[in-house]
Protein backbone atom coordinates (compact mmCIF):
# COMPACT_ATOMS: atom_id res chain seq x y z
CA UNK A 1 0.00 0.00 0.00
CA UNK A 2 1.23 3.52 -0.82
CA UNK A 3 2.49 5.52 2.17
CA UNK A 4 1.01 8.99 2.61
CA UNK A 5 2.61 12.22 3.75
CA UNK A 6 1.32 12.04 7.30
CA UNK A 7 2.13 15.72 7.94
CA UNK A 8 -1.23 16.41 6.26
CA UNK A 9 -2.87 14.71 9.21
CA UNK A 10 -1.52 17.41 11.53
CA UNK A 11 -3.71 20.06 9.90
CA UNK A 12 -6.00 21.20 12.68
CA UNK A 13 -9.18 21.41 10.60
CA UNK A 14 -10.49 21.84 7.09
CA UNK A 15 -9.11 24.79 5.16
CA UNK A 16 -10.96 27.96 6.15
CA UNK A 17 -12.90 28.63 2.95
CA UNK A 18 -14.17 25.07 2.42
CA UNK A 19 -15.42 25.17 6.01
CA UNK A 20 -17.28 28.41 5.26
CA UNK A 21 -18.80 26.77 2.17
CA UNK A 22 -19.84 23.76 4.22
CA UNK A 23 -21.64 25.91 6.81
CA UNK A 24 -23.37 27.93 4.11
CA UNK A 25 -24.48 24.70 2.40
CA UNK A 26 -25.93 23.38 5.65
CA UNK A 27 -27.83 26.65 6.13
CA UNK A 28 -29.19 26.77 2.58
CA UNK A 29 -30.31 23.13 2.68
CA UNK A 30 -32.22 23.88 5.87
CA UNK A 31 -33.62 27.16 4.52
CA UNK A 32 -34.12 26.73 0.75
CA UNK A 33 -36.71 29.48 0.54
CA UNK A 34 -34.18 32.20 1.43
CA UNK A 35 -31.07 30.68 -0.17
CA UNK A 36 -31.18 33.16 -3.05
CA UNK A 37 -31.09 36.07 -0.59
CA UNK A 38 -27.58 35.19 0.62
CA UNK A 39 -24.89 37.79 -0.12
CA UNK A 40 -21.39 36.34 -0.10
CA UNK A 41 -18.77 38.72 1.25
CA UNK A 42 -16.46 35.98 2.50
CA UNK A 43 -13.98 34.68 -0.05
CA UNK A 44 -12.08 37.35 -1.95
CA UNK A 45 -13.33 36.47 -5.44
CA UNK A 46 -13.86 39.22 -8.00
CA UNK A 47 -17.23 39.78 -9.64
CA UNK A 48 -16.69 42.25 -12.51
CA UNK A 49 -15.88 41.24 -16.12
CA UNK A 50 -12.31 41.11 -17.37
CA UNK A 51 -10.89 44.34 -18.82
CA UNK A 52 -11.72 44.84 -22.49
CA UNK A 53 -8.02 44.93 -23.44
CA UNK A 54 -7.59 41.49 -21.88
CA UNK A 55 -10.58 40.02 -23.70
CA UNK A 56 -9.30 41.35 -27.03
CA UNK A 57 -5.81 39.96 -26.43
CA UNK A 58 -7.14 36.54 -25.47
CA UNK A 59 -9.38 36.37 -28.55
CA UNK A 60 -6.42 37.22 -30.77
CA UNK A 61 -4.25 34.62 -29.03
CA UNK A 62 -6.89 31.92 -29.46
CA UNK A 63 -7.17 32.79 -33.16
CA UNK A 64 -3.39 32.44 -33.45
CA UNK A 65 -3.63 28.95 -31.99
CA UNK A 66 -6.15 28.09 -34.70
CA UNK A 67 -3.66 28.83 -37.47
CA UNK A 68 -0.65 26.60 -38.23
CA UNK A 69 1.49 29.63 -39.15
CA UNK A 70 0.93 31.32 -35.78
CA UNK A 71 0.37 28.26 -33.59
CA UNK A 72 2.29 28.08 -30.29
CA UNK A 73 3.18 24.93 -28.37
CA UNK A 74 5.30 24.74 -25.26
CA UNK A 75 6.55 28.13 -24.17
CA UNK A 76 9.36 29.07 -21.78
CA UNK A 77 8.67 27.62 -18.32
CA UNK A 78 9.23 30.99 -16.68
CA UNK A 79 7.26 33.10 -19.17
CA UNK A 80 7.77 34.65 -22.59
CA UNK A 81 10.34 37.44 -22.75
CA UNK A 82 7.82 40.03 -23.93
CA UNK A 83 5.60 39.30 -20.92
CA UNK A 84 8.45 39.49 -18.40
CA UNK A 85 9.68 42.70 -20.01
CA UNK A 86 6.20 44.26 -19.77
CA UNK A 87 6.02 43.31 -16.08
CA UNK A 88 9.44 44.73 -15.32
CA UNK A 89 8.74 47.97 -17.14
CA UNK A 90 5.28 48.49 -15.70
CA UNK A 91 5.78 47.36 -12.11
CA UNK A 92 9.41 48.11 -11.39
CA UNK A 93 11.40 50.30 -13.80
CA UNK A 94 8.57 52.84 -13.88
CA UNK A 95 9.12 53.19 -10.12
CA UNK A 96 12.90 53.30 -10.31
CA UNK A 97 13.42 49.67 -9.23
CA UNK A 98 16.18 47.69 -10.94
CA UNK A 99 14.58 44.27 -11.37
CA UNK A 100 15.70 42.28 -14.44
CA UNK A 101 13.27 40.37 -16.70
CA UNK A 102 14.96 37.04 -15.93
CA UNK A 103 14.23 37.61 -12.23
CA UNK A 104 10.49 37.38 -13.05
CA UNK A 105 8.86 33.93 -12.98
CA UNK A 106 5.38 33.96 -14.54
CA UNK A 107 2.97 31.47 -12.99
CA UNK A 108 -0.67 30.55 -12.45
CA UNK A 109 -0.94 32.64 -9.28
CA UNK A 110 0.74 33.81 -6.09
CA UNK A 111 -1.03 31.24 -3.90
CA UNK A 112 0.55 28.24 -5.66
CA UNK A 113 3.85 30.14 -5.84
CA UNK A 114 3.94 30.76 -2.10
CA UNK A 115 3.37 27.04 -1.60
CA UNK A 116 5.77 25.84 -4.30
CA UNK A 117 8.58 28.07 -3.04
CA UNK A 118 8.87 25.82 0.00
CA UNK A 119 10.06 23.05 -2.32
CA UNK A 120 13.50 24.71 -2.56
CA UNK A 121 13.76 25.35 1.19
CA UNK A 122 14.86 22.91 3.88
CA UNK A 123 12.13 20.73 5.33
CA UNK A 124 11.66 19.74 8.94
CA UNK A 125 11.18 21.57 12.20
CA UNK A 126 13.95 23.84 13.49
CA UNK A 127 15.07 21.02 15.79
CA UNK A 128 15.38 18.79 12.72
CA UNK A 129 17.45 21.30 10.76
CA UNK A 130 14.56 23.17 9.16
CA UNK A 131 14.04 26.91 9.07
CA UNK A 132 13.00 28.99 12.04
CA UNK A 133 9.98 30.58 10.42
CA UNK A 134 7.97 33.65 11.44
CA UNK A 135 4.40 34.45 10.47
CA UNK A 136 2.27 37.37 11.53
CA UNK A 137 -0.96 36.54 13.36
CA UNK A 138 -3.64 36.91 11.98
CA UNK A 139 -2.20 35.43 8.80
CA UNK A 140 -3.23 34.20 5.36
CA UNK A 141 -3.72 30.47 6.09
CA UNK A 142 -1.71 29.23 3.10
CA UNK A 143 1.63 30.25 4.65
CA UNK A 144 0.99 28.21 7.78
CA UNK A 145 -0.77 25.22 6.25
CA UNK A 146 1.90 24.73 3.60
CA UNK A 147 4.61 24.63 6.27
CA UNK A 148 2.56 22.05 8.11
CA UNK A 149 2.22 19.93 4.95
CA UNK A 150 5.97 20.14 4.33
CA UNK A 151 6.73 18.85 7.82
CA UNK A 152 8.15 22.14 9.06
CA UNK A 153 6.03 22.32 12.20
CA UNK A 154 5.11 20.27 15.20
CA UNK A 155 1.52 19.42 16.13
CA UNK A 156 -1.35 21.88 16.41
CA UNK A 157 -1.57 23.97 19.57
CA UNK A 158 -4.84 24.19 21.48
CA UNK A 159 -6.50 27.50 20.64
CA UNK A 160 -4.72 27.93 17.32
CA UNK A 161 -1.27 27.67 15.78
CA UNK A 162 1.42 25.03 15.48
CA UNK A 163 4.52 24.17 17.43
CA UNK A 164 7.70 25.14 15.63
CA UNK A 165 6.40 28.38 14.08
CA UNK A 166 7.04 31.80 15.59
CA UNK A 167 3.97 34.03 15.68
CA UNK A 168 4.09 37.82 15.82
CA UNK A 169 0.79 39.29 17.04
CA UNK A 170 -0.89 41.84 14.82
CA UNK A 171 -3.27 43.88 16.96
CA UNK A 172 -5.11 47.19 16.91
CA UNK A 173 -2.34 48.55 19.17
CA UNK A 174 0.35 48.07 16.51
CA UNK A 175 -1.94 48.71 13.54
CA UNK A 176 -1.61 45.02 12.57
CA UNK A 177 2.03 45.65 11.59
CA UNK A 178 4.31 43.77 14.03
CA UNK A 179 7.89 44.80 14.62
CA UNK A 180 10.69 42.39 13.61
CA UNK A 181 11.43 39.63 16.13
CA UNK A 182 14.22 39.94 18.66
CA UNK A 183 15.15 36.25 18.42
CA UNK A 184 17.17 34.88 15.48
CA UNK A 185 15.06 33.39 12.68
CA UNK A 186 15.63 32.26 9.09
CA UNK A 187 12.42 33.10 7.20
CA UNK A 188 9.49 35.46 7.63
CA UNK A 189 6.23 35.92 5.72
CA UNK A 190 4.94 39.47 5.30
CA UNK A 191 1.76 40.42 3.42
CA UNK A 192 0.95 44.09 2.69
CA UNK A 193 -1.59 45.40 1.95
CA UNK A 194 -2.52 42.77 4.46
CA UNK A 195 -4.87 39.89 4.00
CA UNK A 196 -6.98 39.59 6.17
CA UNK A 197 -6.80 42.86 8.13
CA UNK A 198 -6.52 45.32 5.26
CA UNK A 199 -3.69 47.08 7.13
CA UNK A 200 -0.84 48.71 5.23
CA UNK A 201 2.83 48.96 6.17
CA UNK A 202 4.64 52.30 5.93
CA UNK A 203 7.96 52.80 4.22
CA UNK A 204 9.87 53.28 7.52
CA UNK A 205 8.26 50.14 8.95
CA UNK A 206 9.18 48.08 5.89
CA UNK A 207 12.71 49.53 5.96
CA UNK A 208 13.10 48.26 9.53
CA UNK A 209 12.16 44.78 8.35
CA UNK A 210 14.68 44.89 5.50
CA UNK A 211 17.42 46.20 7.81
CA UNK A 212 16.59 43.44 10.28
CA UNK A 213 16.70 40.75 7.57
CA UNK A 214 20.07 41.95 6.27
CA UNK A 215 21.49 42.13 9.78
CA UNK A 216 20.23 38.64 10.67
CA UNK A 217 20.83 36.95 7.30
CA UNK A 218 17.10 36.14 7.08
CA UNK A 219 14.80 35.74 4.08
CA UNK A 220 11.59 37.76 3.69
CA UNK A 221 8.79 36.18 1.64
CA UNK A 222 6.81 39.29 0.73
CA UNK A 223 3.25 38.82 -0.52
CA UNK A 224 2.24 41.92 -2.50
CA UNK A 225 -0.86 40.43 -4.11
CA UNK A 226 -2.91 43.55 -3.30
CA UNK A 227 -0.35 46.24 -4.14
CA UNK A 228 -2.62 47.71 -6.83
CA UNK A 229 -5.02 48.82 -4.08
CA UNK A 230 -2.53 51.13 -2.34
CA UNK A 231 -3.96 54.62 -2.69
CA UNK A 232 -1.25 56.68 -0.96
CA UNK A 233 1.82 57.14 -3.21
CA UNK A 234 4.05 57.50 -0.15
CA UNK A 235 3.35 53.87 0.80
CA UNK A 236 5.50 51.08 -0.70
CA UNK A 237 3.95 48.89 -3.39
CA UNK A 238 6.98 46.60 -3.61
CA UNK A 239 9.55 45.58 -1.01
CA UNK A 240 12.22 46.39 -3.61
CA UNK A 241 11.51 50.08 -3.11
CA UNK A 242 13.60 49.62 0.05
CA UNK A 243 17.37 49.61 -0.58
CA UNK A 244 18.92 46.21 0.09
CA UNK A 245 15.68 44.24 -0.29
CA UNK A 246 17.02 42.64 -3.47
CA UNK A 247 19.53 40.81 -1.24
CA UNK A 248 17.06 39.45 1.32
CA UNK A 249 13.56 39.18 -0.18
CA UNK A 250 11.45 37.37 -2.74
CA UNK A 251 8.12 38.89 -3.75
CA UNK A 252 4.87 37.20 -4.76
CA UNK A 253 2.51 39.06 -7.12
CA UNK A 254 -0.96 38.25 -8.44
CA UNK A 255 -3.17 39.39 -11.29
CA UNK A 256 -6.25 37.89 -9.61
CA UNK A 257 -7.46 41.01 -7.84
CA UNK A 258 -5.93 43.71 -10.07
CA UNK A 259 -6.84 42.33 -13.49
CA UNK A 260 -9.74 40.20 -12.29
CA UNK A 261 -7.88 36.98 -13.11
CA UNK A 262 -9.29 34.74 -10.38
CA UNK A 263 -10.81 32.53 -13.07
CA UNK A 264 -7.95 33.03 -15.55
CA UNK A 265 -5.10 32.24 -13.12
CA UNK A 266 -1.90 34.24 -13.45
CA UNK A 267 0.71 35.79 -11.21
CA UNK A 268 4.46 35.96 -10.86
CA UNK A 269 7.28 35.70 -8.35
CA UNK A 270 10.33 37.95 -8.21
CA UNK A 271 13.53 36.17 -7.16
CA UNK A 272 16.53 38.51 -7.46
CA UNK A 273 19.87 36.89 -8.30
CA UNK A 274 21.47 38.37 -5.19
CA UNK A 275 19.17 36.52 -2.75
CA UNK A 276 20.85 33.52 -1.19
CA UNK A 277 20.13 30.61 1.10
CA UNK A 278 22.59 28.20 2.65
CA UNK A 279 23.12 24.48 2.86
CA UNK A 280 23.31 22.66 6.18
CA UNK A 281 27.09 22.69 5.75
CA UNK A 282 27.09 26.47 5.45
CA UNK A 283 27.58 26.90 1.68
CA UNK A 284 25.74 29.91 0.26
CA UNK A 285 23.49 29.14 -2.72
CA UNK A 286 21.55 31.36 -5.14
CA UNK A 287 17.80 30.98 -4.61
CA UNK A 288 17.32 32.27 -8.14
CA UNK A 289 19.26 29.28 -9.49
CA UNK A 290 17.25 26.81 -7.42
CA UNK A 291 13.91 28.40 -8.32
CA UNK A 292 14.88 28.35 -12.00
CA UNK A 293 15.76 24.66 -11.69
CA UNK A 294 12.47 23.94 -9.99
CA UNK A 295 10.51 25.66 -12.77
CA UNK A 296 12.44 23.90 -15.54
CA UNK A 297 11.64 20.57 -13.89
CA UNK A 298 8.06 21.05 -12.72
CA UNK A 299 6.42 23.45 -15.17
CA UNK A 300 5.76 23.96 -18.86
CA UNK A 301 4.60 27.51 -18.20
CA UNK A 302 1.14 28.97 -18.48
CA UNK A 303 -0.91 29.15 -21.66
CA UNK A 304 -0.29 31.45 -24.60
CA UNK A 305 -3.70 33.22 -24.32
CA UNK A 306 -3.13 33.93 -20.62
CA UNK A 307 0.34 35.33 -21.20
CA UNK A 308 -1.04 37.58 -23.94
CA UNK A 309 -3.70 38.67 -21.46
CA UNK A 310 -1.02 39.59 -18.92
CA UNK A 311 0.82 41.71 -21.47
CA UNK A 312 -2.45 43.48 -22.31
CA UNK A 313 -2.77 44.64 -18.70
CA UNK A 314 0.35 46.78 -19.21
CA UNK A 315 -0.86 48.57 -22.33
CA UNK A 316 -2.24 52.10 -21.87
CA UNK A 317 -5.79 50.82 -22.33
CA UNK A 318 -5.21 47.89 -19.99
CA UNK A 319 -3.76 50.07 -17.25
CA UNK A 320 -6.69 52.47 -17.45
CA UNK A 321 -9.19 49.61 -17.28
CA UNK A 322 -7.41 48.04 -14.29
CA UNK A 323 -7.47 51.41 -12.51
CA UNK A 324 -11.22 51.57 -13.10
CA UNK A 325 -11.68 48.10 -11.60
CA UNK A 326 -9.63 49.04 -8.55
CA UNK A 327 -11.66 52.22 -8.09
CA UNK A 328 -14.87 50.21 -8.25
CA UNK A 329 -13.84 47.73 -5.57
CA UNK A 330 -12.34 50.42 -3.35
CA UNK A 331 -15.61 52.33 -3.46
CA UNK A 332 -17.27 49.11 -2.31
CA UNK A 333 -14.75 48.94 0.53
CA UNK A 334 -15.55 52.52 1.53
CA UNK A 335 -19.27 51.77 1.64
CA UNK A 336 -18.72 48.69 3.82
CA UNK A 337 -16.27 50.43 6.11
CA UNK A 338 -18.62 53.36 6.69
CA UNK A 339 -21.60 51.04 7.17
CA UNK A 340 -19.73 49.19 9.92
CA UNK A 341 -18.71 52.43 11.61
CA UNK A 342 -22.29 53.70 11.44
CA UNK A 343 -23.39 50.59 13.35
CA UNK A 344 -20.88 51.35 16.10
CA UNK A 345 -18.50 48.57 15.08
CA UNK A 346 -14.74 49.04 15.29
CA UNK A 347 -13.29 48.76 11.81
CA UNK A 348 -9.91 48.70 10.08
CA UNK A 349 -8.78 48.27 6.48
CA UNK A 350 -10.79 49.24 3.43
CA UNK A 351 -8.47 52.16 2.63
CA UNK A 352 -5.53 50.47 0.87
CA UNK A 353 -7.00 47.00 0.51
CA UNK A 354 -10.30 45.44 -0.63
CA UNK A 355 -10.94 43.98 2.82
CA UNK A 356 -12.63 45.46 5.88
CA UNK A 357 -11.58 44.02 9.25
CA UNK A 358 -14.25 44.33 11.92
CA UNK A 359 -14.20 43.72 15.67
CA UNK A 360 -17.01 41.49 16.87
CA UNK A 361 -19.44 43.00 19.38
CA UNK A 362 -18.35 42.44 22.97
CA UNK A 363 -18.71 38.84 24.09
CA UNK A 364 -19.16 37.45 20.57
CA UNK A 365 -16.64 35.09 18.97
CA UNK A 366 -15.77 35.27 15.30
CA UNK A 367 -17.63 32.08 14.32
CA UNK A 368 -20.57 33.31 16.44
CA UNK A 369 -20.58 36.50 14.37
CA UNK A 370 -20.39 34.42 11.19
CA UNK A 371 -23.37 32.31 12.24
CA UNK A 372 -25.37 35.34 13.39
CA UNK A 373 -24.85 37.23 10.14
CA UNK A 374 -25.66 34.14 8.09
CA UNK A 375 -28.83 33.21 9.99
CA UNK A 376 -30.17 36.71 10.72
CA UNK A 377 -28.92 38.71 7.75
CA UNK A 378 -28.20 36.10 5.03
CA UNK A 379 -24.72 37.61 4.85
CA UNK A 380 -21.52 35.56 4.54
CA UNK A 381 -18.31 36.97 6.03
CA UNK A 382 -15.00 35.36 6.99
CA UNK A 383 -14.46 34.61 10.70
CA UNK A 384 -11.17 35.96 12.00
CA UNK A 385 -10.41 32.77 13.93
CA UNK A 386 -9.67 31.12 10.60
CA UNK A 387 -6.66 33.42 10.23
CA UNK A 388 -5.04 32.54 13.55
CA UNK A 389 -5.23 32.93 17.30
CA UNK A 390 -5.14 36.75 17.11
CA UNK A 391 -7.88 36.76 14.47
CA UNK A 392 -10.38 35.63 17.09
CA UNK A 393 -12.80 38.40 17.95
CA UNK A 394 -12.82 39.82 14.41
CA UNK A 395 -14.32 39.07 11.02
CA UNK A 396 -13.37 40.06 7.48
CA UNK A 397 -15.71 41.50 4.86
CA UNK A 398 -14.68 41.33 1.21
CA UNK A 399 -15.38 44.28 -1.07
CA UNK A 400 -15.47 42.04 -4.12
CA UNK A 401 -19.12 42.17 -5.08
CA UNK A 402 -21.66 44.11 -7.08
CA UNK A 403 -22.48 47.63 -5.90
CA UNK A 404 -26.08 46.61 -5.27
CA UNK A 405 -25.01 43.73 -3.03
CA UNK A 406 -22.50 45.86 -1.14
CA UNK A 407 -25.08 48.52 -0.33
CA UNK A 408 -27.52 45.85 0.82
CA UNK A 409 -24.79 44.11 2.87
CA UNK A 410 -24.09 47.39 4.64
CA UNK A 411 -27.72 47.58 5.67
CA UNK A 412 -27.78 43.98 6.87
CA UNK A 413 -24.86 44.55 9.26
CA UNK A 414 -27.50 45.98 11.59
CA UNK A 415 -28.15 42.37 12.57
CA UNK A 416 -25.09 42.52 14.84
CA UNK A 417 -26.46 45.38 16.91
Amino acid sequence: MAIINDHYLKLAAGYLFPEISRRVSVFTEANPAIAKEIIRCGIGDVTEPLPAAVIAAMHTAVDELANRATFRGYGPATGYDFVREAIVQGDFRARGIAIAPDEIFVSDGSKPDASAFMEIMATGTPAQGGNRTVVCDPVYPVYVDNNVMQGNTGPAIAGGGYEGLIYLPGTPANGFVPEPPTEPVDMVYLCYPNNPTGAMITRPQLARWVEWALANDALICYDAAYEAYVRDPSLPRSIYEIPGADRCAVEFRSFSKSGGFTGVRAGYTVVPKAVEGRTHSGERVSLHRLWMRRWATCSNGISWPVQCAIAALYTPAGRAQVASLIDFYMENARILREACAAEGLQVWGGEHAPYVWVACPAGMGSWDAFDALLSKARLVVTPGAGFGRHGEGFFRISAFNSRENVIEAGKRLQALR
